[in-house]
């Protein structure tokens, strides 16, 4: 028996439908009710442990950058 929503695509499925109407996956490609889909795990196989992951928030590198480039503009404008 199909799932009511498609775990590949997320679309609705028909109740005697073989496949997804949307995408095609069907119990040999795509749905299975025997395995249950841990977010957290696929996280970590995809993007490794947390700790790997970068901090967000813009670098200082970045904003020196921007000054140096926001006063060159100034000046260029200024000089014209």
């Amino acid at each position: 028996m199909p799932p009511e929503i498609c775990p590949n695509c997320g679309a609705e499925v028909p109740l005697r439908a073989r496949a997804c109407p949307e995408c095609g996956a069907d119990e040999q490609t795509g749905w299975s009710e025997d395995e249950e889909f841990d977010y957290d795990e696929f996280v970590k196989e995809e993007f490794g442990p947390k700790d790997r992951i970068r901090p967000t928030g813009v670098s200082w590198i970045w904003w020196v950058t921007a000054l140096i480039l926001l006063a060159a503009l100034a000046a260029w404008l200024l000089g014209s």
